[in-house]
């Protein structure tokens, strides 16, 4: 491995345990769901998905399943 890579991956390192530097400000998953695929987005600080579930419930399966995957992540402190 070249020395340049080695620094690069140092560095990547470092910022993986500084977590207050990163910001995510939005993010986009396709979640195959048991009838039809479903797009759930991370805006905001709040999953979104346009299964009819969640526009009448303002919460679904996509989104809770996503929430359990991502506990404790940098997004949610």
């Amino acid at each position: 491995m070249d020395s340049g890579l080695i620094r690069k991956r140092e560095k990547a390192k470092r910022y993986a345990e500084q977590r207050e530097r990163i910001h995510i400000k939005s993010l986009e998953v396709t979640f195959d769901g048991d009838n039809n695929p479903h797009t759930v987005l991370f805006i905001d600080h709040a999953w979104k998905c346009d299964c009819d579930f969640f526009q009448t419930r303002q919460t679904c399966s996509h989104t809770m399943a996503l929430e359990m995957i991502t506990e404790g992540c940098f997004w949610d402190q």
